[in-house]
């Protein structure tokens, strides 16, 4: 059923029978998700540009879901004695798809801190257990694109025409502090160009080893995070980035309309 979203650029492996899971009980629920990530793109001013939420290409991930019906839930775990409540425990899922033969639940790690992996694979096992869902799904970045990015921020700036600090104004970038512009400009004294400075600065800075990315999330699954949940793990490959102009992203429907504002 990965097959296609494999030939586009995405690494997807699964634990725990999930695959014989999803192809008997799920079809038609993991043919939405698909859906939605081969028409998924990120472009070089989701990767550059700078903002205190989520990046532009992870919030129209999340409508493209949310309108298939992939909605926010929070599981409430109960525990009552004696007709009196002891303890409630509650379990944010950023994406829940109920389906005729059970429920999926969902979580998009694009670039938080790598911790947040336990807690989603933790709720995962939890629900799991309480059977309040059959399996768990986690995308992210895939190792191909980890490894490829100091390359493409360099491709985006050149596509920009950016070439100094002041250029960075076309990707929305707020001011920068005083420590960012220091560390570029020591790295140019060592030979460096500007553009290959910035990127190897911004992608230790903001994508660096310690956030959330493919080998990060296998650490875990190796050492049994999550188990015995059966889980579905998906990696954003560096093929789902666009240097293309807005215009053509929404024609190919990847951009929802207002975004190009």
């Amino acid at each position: 059923m990965f097959q296609r979203l494999r030939d586009i650029g995405y690494q997807v492996a699964a634990t725990n029978h999930a695959e014989a899971i999803v192809a008997h009980d799920f079809p038609e629920e993991i043919a939405e998700l698909c859906g939605a990530l081969e028409s998924f793109r990120i472009s070089a001013q989701d990767l550059i540009a700078s903002g205190g939420g989520e990046a532009g290409s992870t919030q129209r991930l999340r409508r493209d879901l949310a309108a298939k019906g992939w909605h926010k839930h929070n599981f409430i775990q109960r525990a009552t004695i004696d007709g009196i409540e002891r303890e409630a425990i509650s379990h944010e899922i950023d994406h829940v798809r109920r389906g005729r033969n059970g429920t999926v639940a969902l979580e998009i790690e694009w670039n938080n801190k790598d911790p947040f992996f336990d807690r989603d694979l933790e709720n995962f096992q939890r629900l799991h257990a309480l059977s309040a869902i059959s399996f768990g799904v986690v995308v992210t970045r895939g190792a191909s694109l980890q490894e490829g990015m100091t390359d493409l921020v360099i491709a985006g700036l050149a596509a920009e025409g950016v070439d100094s600090e002041e250029g960075l104004a076309v990707f929305d970038m707020k001011e920068r502090t005083a420590r960012q512009r220091e560390i570029v400009t020591r790295l140019m004294r060592t030979g460096l160009g500007y553009r290959a400075a910035f990127a190897k600065a911004f992608v230790a800075d903001k994508f660096g080893t310690a956030s959330t990315h493919w080998d990060k999330l296998q650490d875990r699954v190796r050492r049994g995070v999550g188990n015995p949940c059966p889980l579905i793990l998906i990696g954003i490959g560096v093929e789902r980035v666009t240097f293309d102009e807005p215009a053509r992203q929404i024609e190919q429907g990847w951009l929802w309309p207002e975004d190009e504002a």
